[in-house]
């Protein structure tokens, strides 16, 4: 009998199952030994919620507004790179399945589905992740291509100057370049043991290349090769600097991803951010900084009112979302939970997660004695320092 996915893990389950396993270790991997990556899950624990009841509690409203969008339960579906190699032109799912859920969608630079296929799919705008490539003409012309199909709200990844080491991808032949890529394509295995996978994403689910990227490496013919293309421009010479030359030319919002301490998030503010995610890459670059939670309150001291303040990594349901508003975040944006949803149930997938997550956060609200979210303070929770 097969049971009904409710939580992160379950999905995480099924994806492992459906899922070649070199995709699923590049989903579900960390860095080095993923000591941060277990540690942002981790530390939500040391989050106790502090019961109270007897409280009126009958009209309790999730909604909120991050980065001045709209948004049924703060959080943002975080940008997640290769996604359509998960499931059939995933990112166009995942768009769907935001606009059901009434949360906000972020496309990665390096999605399989491009900027214009996804804004085919519905009106409701949608955030778009960039980084800052070594050819600033490049960066220019996404960002035209973006605000042409209605990006309002740009997230830019600063912490991804060189790439971190992540030891599942070197175990699996994917690290390396195209040529380590082209070694695993060549092999049939990984592929035939997973039929469905194979029909549904492999033939069904062309073309596999970085829509964002076709026009400037015409000459790629595969993931690999645009991913190739794409760690050669990573610019270990970027500094803030080059955030205020971003903030000239784009006119929307700029959100900075990639945060940890408060003085880079006080200078992404000053370099014109209106907001910072705080961030640690999903455990995927630094192993052993801080977790994200634990990282969110100095930042939160430090930027008062000034910015908006979203954190990333570890939030794996609706208590998270309760944990993390509790300590100064307007909201979340989730990466693993939604790329397992997809790979592992589809649109249908992502929206049922979603779901899952406005319950869990309804019911923390509510024995926590609040009804809307800007109630959700810090008093609300006890912290275990241990």
């Amino acid at each position: 009998m097969n049971l009904v996915p409710v939580t992160t893990e379950d999905y995480r389950r099924i994806a492992e199952r459906k899922l070649p396993r070199f995709l699923f270790d590049y989903i579900d991997g960390g860095a080095y030994g993923e000591v941060t990556l277990r540690r942002n899950v981790s530390d939500f624990q040391r989050l106790s919620p502090r019961q109270t009841v007897m409280c009126d509690v009958s009209g309790v409203d999730t909604s909120t507004t991050i980065a001045d969008t709209p948004a049924a339960l703060p959080v943002a579906l975080a940008p997640v790179g290769m996604c359509g190699m998960f499931a059939r032109r995933a990112e166009v799912q995942a768009k769907r399945a935001a606009d059901r859920a009434g949360v906000p969608f972020t496309l990665s630079t390096v999605s399989i589905c491009s900027l214009e296929e996804v804004a085919g799919v519905s009106d409701i705008p949608f955030w778009f992740q960039l980084y800052m490539l070594r050819d600033r003409e490049v960066v220019k012309e996404i960002l035209e291509r973006a605000w042409g199909v209605g990006v309002r709200t740009l997230v830019f990844t600063v912490d991804l100057a060189v790439v971190g080491e992540r030891y599942r991808d070197t175990r699996n032949g994917i690290a390396g370049g195209a040529n380590a890529w082209g070694r695993l394509r060549s092999g049939l295995l990984s592929y035939l043991s997973h039929p469905s996978w194979l029909v549904d994403v492999g033939i069904k689910g062309k073309p596999h290349l970085f829509g964002n990227l076709s026009t400037y490496v015409p000459a790629a013919t595969n993931v690999a090769e645009y991913r190739e293309w794409v760690e050669s421009q990573f610019d270990a010479s970027v500094t803030w600097k080059d955030i205020e030359w971003l903030r000239d030319i784009w006119k929307g919002k700029l959100i900075i991803k990639g945060v940890l301490t408060p003085e880079d998030a006080e200078s992404a503010v000053n370099a014109g951010a209106d907001g910072v995610v705080v961030s640690n890459h999903g455990g995927r670059q630094l192993d052993g900084v801080a977790s994200s939670i634990s990282a969110l309150p100095a930042v939160v001291e430090k930027l008062a009112d000034r910015a908006e303040i979203i954190m990333d990594g570890g939030v794996r349901s609706g208590l998270d979302v309760f944990r993390a508003r509790s300590q100064g975040a307007s909201g979340v944006m989730i990466g693993r939970p939604w790329a397992f949803a997809v790979a592992a149930r589809g649109e249908q997938g992502v929206v049922d997660l979603l779901s899952a997550f406005k319950r869990e956060a309804t019911v923390a609200m509510a024995l926590s004695g609040v009804t809307r979210m800007d109630q959700v303070t810090s008093d609300l929770v006890n912290i275990d320092r241990g």
